[in-house]
């Protein structure tokens, strides 16, 4: 006996093409998003410098020495014939420490100017200064701040003893002894010259034999 079969009709349902939509949709939407995410070109940040006082340390100085002779030179050895080099030496014969507003410093003190000659420093001016230094101490190191200097001429023995008082004779050993002094200022001129790089190899008094630094 047959039978007749009808083919079944197949039809996509509403249901179906809405799902096909929206995942048609959600893989565009990843696209654009894998296309938002592609990396940008860095932008330049700017670069703060450091400043001057970020990079170099204040240097502060230790001892008063640098503070004696930066006084010498422009106090003192301004007061004569100006000449390329101001060198001063000393001899320190007492120290007193205890207040750091008035440090006491005794001393027989000198300056001297010289030229440069070839090879030759040529003394140009000078002279003594002995007398009692005070000074005080600041923030960043030391400074001259008065000068109580032995009198010149017929005041000058009476002067250094009231200025020197127990230790006139301790000034008076080096003062008086120009062998001594001379050793001194060689001493002092020739690591100045070193120091400074400066091409000479003698130092000349007017009057007398030029002399070798050593």
């Amino acid at each position: 006996m047959e039978q007749n079969v009808k083919p079944i009709e197949r039809k996509d349902s509403p249901a179906v093409s809405v799902m096909v939509l929206m995942e048609l949709a959600a893989l565009l939407w990843c696209c654009a998003q894998l296309m938002s995410c592609q990396p940008k070109s860095a932008e330049p940040t700017s670069v703060v410098e450091p400043s001057v006082c970020d990079t170099v340390a204040v240097e502060i100085e230790t001892n008063y020495f640098p503070a004696i002779e930066r006084y010498f030179v422009n106090e003192i050895g301004k007061q004569y014939a100006e000449a390329e080099y101001c060198v001063p030496f000393h001899k320190i014969v007492s120290v007193d420490e205890r207040d750091a507003e008035n440090i006491l410093v005794w001393g027989d003190f000198w300056v001297f100017n010289y030229n440069r000659s070839g090879d030759t420093l040529k003394t140009v001016s000078g002279g003594n200064h002995a007398g009692l230094l005070h000074i005080r101490q600041t923030d960043t190191g030391f400074e001259v701040a008065s000068f109580d200097q032995v009198a010149d001429g017929s005041d000058n023995l009476k002067s250094a003893q009231q200025i020197f008082g127990d230790k006139y004779e301790a000034f008076h050993d080096f003062h008086s002894n120009e062998q001594k002094r001379e050793q001194r200022r060689l001493e002092v001129l020739t690591e100045y010259v070193r120091k400074q790089n400066i091409p000479v190899s003698y130092v000349l008094d007017y009057g007398w034999p030029a002399i070798p630094l050593k």
